[in-house]
């Protein structure tokens, strides 16, 4: 009970919150009473919160093994402009650097430190940290110790062999944000967790406004979303480097400020990149997934997809990159049934992992193709999106959202039998062993080598929809699928009939399908208000002369609740949650004083700061 008090007040002091948000509390409560956790947490839930309250309350160091060198920089960042002494071991130091952090390090002036698992292998480094008291070791983005995981990281199987070399094993706490249930599973074995306990928080993110929109020409459609949030961070993810350079030209030509960021980049431009980005100095970033997790910016305001990507985990952990301050945010996907042959081709051609075998490496594959078929029966769904993601991930929301692009659109349904009977038909014909693709290929009459080497022009299918496009066929297919009169099943994707068509077909059923009937209504967020923009540019010009992110100085939520309570004494603005007395002491002045400027402005003179 002592230790929880030490640590909400930790949590208060630093980082300006009087309680924890859901899973948090849990989380700190295992580690403080030294048991391993597993943590599944969706992004902007707090993560970092669960290890740093106590690291803050704990004797010694608190070890975080992080993945990419954006992250540690953008957390060691924040962790000092709270005034928490940290520091970070990555590839990015110089030699001299290097020394002096391992200096200060030996002499205990950290709380955190942030090292990449490379650097656990490190002589100096390993010698430092069996020397020293840690108090706990944190593994950040934990899948990628899982080769079933999203982001899988050969390095990150070293984590259990330095754990073991420890004089004295600490308490290990794994986090991650997307674990599937056999992920999880590898996790705790991987890393040797010993009985830990796991803290699954829901992966509904309320504050996100999810959208597909299914779109002939995204470029326009993209430039007019970026037009209406022109003062507004946002990211947009295109599925390959040749995409990410297009968009990025075409959004400058029309002059927008938009820079793209991807791997074939280098490093140095990569860094100034993101650097800008963080610190405001541009606010739309075009990028391939190589900006996934080292992202660490709570204010993005929307997340577009300009492609579908492979999977629903990439999708969720991408756009969940938006509103990670909690408040409102938008997520769209610009959705074409082209995406799904460029994807295919991508998991049919891309380099195997060394690290795999080849029966593992076509298990994978085979899991990917699945991943993407689950994707793309989201793009093109017309139920709840939110709801959508959350079945995904295994929970069971008990009502939709009423605020998606589908639970805004208006649908009505539509008689389709006698193009799905053809359809029907052709898979029945060709004996339900080929993919989309190739049953609509048949069914359109093409004369391609696939249909010449297999004789299909002489199916009776064959060219019996040859007046229909293929854009409109597949679009067909995928509702049909979603309403479950088709299915796709198979080591490699197979289109087949459900016993919903069987049964339609012998009882000479309608096939009808919901369509929608109007353009959808999207959410557009509000403008902010005089005050908000007020606050905005004092965090500005504080974040200036710091030399620190925007975000570092206070996020957009707590400027919003400053706004809408206007605090005008020193004890009225520690009220607001996000300001707590360290940065109270640092910025809190400057921010009393432009709403005290703001107020007489107004007309609503409030008592002088106490």
């Amino acid at each position: 009970m002592q230790e929880m008090t030490r640590a909400l007040e930790a949590l208060n002091t630093y980082f300006g919150y009087d309680s924890f948000r859901p899973g948090q509390e849990q989380a700190v409560n295992t580690i403080l009473a030294g048991q391993d956790l597993l943590a599944v947490m969706p992004t902007g839930a707090g993560k970092s919160v669960c290890f740093q309250v106590p690291a803050l309350t704990m004797p010694g160091i608190t070890l975080v093994i992080s993945p990419l060198i954006s992250l540690m920089q953008d957390q060691v960042r924040e962790l000092l402009a709270a005034g928490i002494p940290a520091a970070y071991f990555n590839r990015s130091l110089s030699a001299g650097q290097y020394r002096t952090a391992l200096a200060r390090m030996r002499q205990g002036q950290y709380r955190i430190v942030y090292a990449a698992p490379e650097r656990l292998t490190a002589p100096a480094f390993l010698d430092i940290c069996r020397e020293l008291e840690i108090s706990l070791i944190a593994v950040d983005e934990a899948h990628c110790v899982s080769q079933w995981g999203q982001d899988f990281r050969p390095s990150y199987l070293k984590i259990r062999e330095f754990i073991d070399s420890l004089p004295k094993r600490p308490p290990v706490a794994a986090f991650t944000a997307t674990a599937t249930t056999p992920v999880r599973k590898q996790i705790i074995s991987l890393l040797g967790l010993q009985n830990p306990a796991q803290v699954v928080t829901g992966f509904d993110r309320p504050n996100l406004t999810w959208q597909v929109r299914l779109e002939s020409d995204r470029k326009s459609a993209l430039a007019h979303i970026i037009r209406q949030r022109q003062d507004q961070s946002g990211i947009v993810y295109c599925a390959t480097r040749k995409t990410v350079e297009e968009v990025a030209e075409h959004l400058q030509k029309l002059g927008l400020s938009a820079r793209p960021y991807h791997a074939g980049m280098s490093e140095e431009k990569r860094r100034q990149t993101q650097d800008d980005f963080i610190y405001d100095r541009i606010p739309v970033i075009v990028a391939t997934n190589a900006f996934g997790m080292g992202i660490n910016k709570p204010d993005v305001r929307y997340v577009v997809h300009y492609q579908m990507p492979g999977s629903m985990e990439a999708y969720y952990q991408e756009a969940g990159r938006a509103g990670r301050d909690g408040d409102p945010a938008q997520c769209i996907l610009l959705y074409s049934p082209q995406d799904l042959r460029l994807q295919t081709f991508m998991i049919e051609n891309g380099d195997p992992n060394p690290e795999l075998s080849a029966e593992e490496a076509a298990l994978v594959q085979k899991r990917d193709m699945d991943r993407l078929f689950q994707m793309r029966a989201y793009a093109q769904s017309t139920s709840c999106l939110r709801s959508q993601i959350l079945r995904y991930f295994g929970e069971d929301p008990k009502e939709d959202c009423g605020k998606c692009s589908n639970c805004l659109a208006d649908y009505e349904d539509r008689d389709v039998t006698a193009v799905a009977m053809a359809l029907f038909a052709g898979i029945i014909r060709t004996g339900s062993r080929f993919g989309q693709k190739r049953v609509i290929e048949v069914l359109r009459g093409a004369d391609t080598e696939f249909i010449r080497s297999r004789n299909l022009k002489d199916n009776p299918a064959y060219g019996k929809l040859r007046e229909h496009t293929a854009k409109s066929l597949e679009e067909l297919t995928g509702q049909l699928c979603e309403n479950g009169y088709l299915q796709i099943t198979g080591d490699y994707p197979v289109l087949s009939l459900t016993k919903k068509a069987v049964r339609t077909i012998s009882s000479h059923s309608p096939v009808v399908v919901k369509t929608a009937t109007s353009t959808q209504r999207y959410t557009v967020l509000a403008e902010s208000d005089d005050l908000f923009e007020a606050l905005r540019q004092t965090r500005r010009e504080l974040a200036s002369g710091h030399r620190i992110p925007a975000y570092a100085v206070f996020n957009d939520a707590t400027l919003h609740a400053m706004a809408a309570k206007k605090p005008c004494t020193k004890s009225d603005m520690l009220r607001v949650q996000g300001v707590g007395d360290v940065k109270f002491r640092k910025y809190g002045n400057a921010f009393l004083r432009t709403i005290q400027k703001w107020n007489r402005e107004n007309g609503q003179e409030e008592e002088a700061e106490d």
